[in-house]
């Protein structure tokens, strides 16, 4: 299971390192694509098949569906890690996340998530302000 919250640096070069722990998980090859609240996400292999036979569910009929799949898919592109556990981070998908020098990596569940730093710390406190609140309403659908 992918978990943890990791401080890291993009180097000039564009690379990123995986966080050590999650390296095995991740595997060689992984699948990086633009995430949800202009994150970046990175999944390992089998995870990406599992999504993307999902996403391949969606009916191109719907305007909305099209537009997500193009964004995914697009968006998505085949990682190797290097030696030293880094990946390249494509330009367009750095601009997409507004990454800095400063990444934070979070492990969710089955995939990593890219943050900026900055753009993390904001989001997190946002959520944990409402974290009872979410907590509940999870609770009313029986998730919680």
């Amino acid at each position: 299971m992918l978990i943890g919250e990791y401080l890291h640096n993009i180097d000039s070069k564009k690379r990123l390192a995986v966080p050590a722990k999650l390296r095995k998980e991740i595997g060689e090859k992984a699948i990086l694509t633009r995430g949800l609240n202009n994150c970046l996400v990175l999944y390992p292999m089998a995870q990406w098949a599992r999504v993307s036979g999902k996403l391949e569910q969606l009916s191109t009929g719907q305007a909305d569906a099209r537009s997500f799949l193009r964004l995914q898919f697009s968006g998505a592109v085949e990682v190797e890690l290097d030696q030293l556990g880094r990946i390249l981070v494509p330009d367009y998908l750095k601009e997409y996340a507004g990454l800095a020098q400063r990444v934070t990596i979070v492990g969710v569940q089955n995939r990593l998530e890219i943050w900026d730093m900055e753009r993390w710390e904001n989001y997190k406190k946002e959520v944990e302000k409402n974290a009872d609140m979410i907590a509940e309403k999870l609770g009313e659908l029986g998730l919680y």
